[in-house]
């Protein structure tokens, strides 16, 4: 009877981790799309903007999402958490405190976004910038980021702050790698 102990408790820890876990994954994967995030009204001009962007309209077909952007990568698992949680916390409080979407400060909230980026978050994507054979100076202010001199760091957003959520009559789309404007 003692060997039955560990084993009952054991598949116990199982019968109740694998649906907490199924549960969590489930709930993560569904609230990290666009679509769940313009849920929100405060959201819904950024969704809008986003959808007008090169980082959805592109020749690669690739398509950078809120998460892309906005969160640490996946691989930072507890950052990765927390960041999500707080940002939809404070999501959350901004739309249960405001009757008015108008109230939403679109642009100190993109100031904000801005100053927290990490370059690493646009080299999750943008992976190979030290190498744009046919653009010599987006190739050496490239490096700059990648090795900057004490002092002198610089952030992707310093140069590429303009490539999304602007409000535009018409859809941004890049054709090929070598037409790029704002890699």
């Amino acid at each position: 009877m003692k060997k039955k102990g560990p084993i009952l408790w054991i598949l116990l820890g199982i019968l109740i981790a694998f649906p907490v876990f199924s549960m969590t994954y489930y709930t993560m994967v569904r609230t990290s799309t666009p679509q769940f995030c313009s849920s929100c009204h405060e959201i819904q001009w950024a969704y809008n903007t986003w959808k007008t962007s090169t980082h959805v309209n592109n020749a690669q077909g690739f398509v950078a999402d809120c998460m892309d952007c906005h969160l640490p990568a996946p691989h930072d698992t507890v950052n990765f958490f927390y960041t999500k949680a707080l940002h939809g916390l404070k999501d959350v409080f901004a739309h249960l405190i405001m009757k008015d979407p108008s109230e939403y400060d679109h642009a100190a909230n993109r100031a904000r976004a801005y100053a927290s980026f990490k370059n690493d978050q646009c080299q999750k994507c943008h992976r190979n910038i030290a190498y744009l054979p046919h653009k010599r100076g987006a190739m050496l202010a490239h490096r700059q980021v990648l090795y900057p001199r004490p002092g002198y760091e610089k952030k992707c957003v310093d140069c590429h702050y303009d490539l999304v959520h602007n409000v535009r009559d018409h859809y941004q789309y890049k054709e090929c790698a070598d037409n790029m404007t704002g890699i």
